[in-house]
């Protein structure tokens, strides 16, 4: 990924959805810009006009965390957004060179421990998956291979939600809020990119789905972030119906850059009664492992 561009374009992106009345300021009659002009943004953010159009030209090389703190402030920045901000610029300036994983650059996948995976194994009452940022399903329990059956059972996939979401047309099934999942898969892609600008493997992915998908691309033009955290969401399974989820995402703190979605219904709603249905149908089938794992 190119840091530069990404900074100059989530900085023009950002200031271009805080209006002047959101910022404190006189509407005006003249503006040729959306949001804010370079000049507002400085004066408000107590800097001038040549360093923030210099920061927003992509050069967070050096910005001060005083800076970049005033920059999220005037911006109005969220968690997540304030949070790619400050990836930005440690990306720009090196200063992550230490915690980065050192498989940045290859695109092979990677391998959990066996420890994870009877982890996961253990979790009977709702699907669980181990992903990393690129959203490649690196491990899951049974009942999520069940879960995800559609996504599995296409090579073309390649076991990636975001390829799933983007181009396979059992997605707009599965999804029943397809354009609010679409929008999700995106907002963090974008803030992985943030995270690490020298995975090869994203570079790859956001290229395809580019080239193949005009959805995927006016999404991630729109340069927005999102932590996939915690949350309730809607599906269609083909082989019991509507379900209705509340997830939980975690870090793995022993894994940096993987994170375990964990999967649960509402006690005694009939989408307990779905998963437990599916957990039925899943036992009556043999699934084979989709993960290698480590010996550590």
């Amino acid at each position: 990924m190119d840091n530069r561009e990404e900074v100059r374009e989530f900085l023009t992106s950002r200031r271009a959805k805080i209006s002047p009345e959101q910022a404190g300021l006189p509407a005006g009659s003249r503006r040729r810009v959306p949001g804010l002009r370079r000049s507002e943004v400085a004066a408000l953010a107590d800097m001038s006009v040549e360093y923030y159009a210099k920061l927003e030209r992509g050069n967070l090389a050096g910005a001060s965390p005083a800076v970049l703190e005033a920059v999220a402030r005037v911006l109005q920045l969220d968690d997540a957004e304030r949070a790619h901000l400050l990836n930005l610029a440690h990306a720009a300036d090196g200063t992550d060179a230490l915690t980065r994983p050192r498989r940045r650059h290859t695109k092979a996948r990677q391998q959990i421990h066996r420890s994870l995976q009877w982890t996961l194994d253990a979790i009977t009452a709702g699907p669980a998956v181990v992903c990393n940022g690129r959203m490649d399903i690196l491990s899951s329990n049974p009942l999520a291979r069940a879960f995800y059956t559609d996504l599995f059972a296409n090579p073309a996939n390649q076991r990636n939600l975001a390829h799933f979401q983007f181009l396979d047309p059992a997605s707009r099934r599965f999804y029943p809020d397809w354009d609010l999942f679409a929008d999700m898969a995106v907002a963090m892609l974008h803030a992985q990119a943030g995270r690490n600008p020298y995975d090869k493997g994203l570079h790859d992915l956001v290229g395809e789905l580019s080239t193949r998908s005009e959805e995927f691309r006016t999404r991630w033009g729109a340069h927005n972030v999102r932590r996939h955290g915690t949350g309730t969401k809607r599906f269609h399974h083909p082989a019991v119906g509507e379900l209705t989820l509340a997830y939980e995402s975690l870090d793995l703190a022993a894994d940096p850059g993987l994170h375990m979605t964990v999967y649960a219904a509402e006690p005694g709603s009939p989408s307990e009664e779905g998963l437990r249905l599916l957990a039925s149908l899943a036992a009556t089938e043999e699934i084979s492992p989709d993960v290698q794992h480590t010996t550590g």
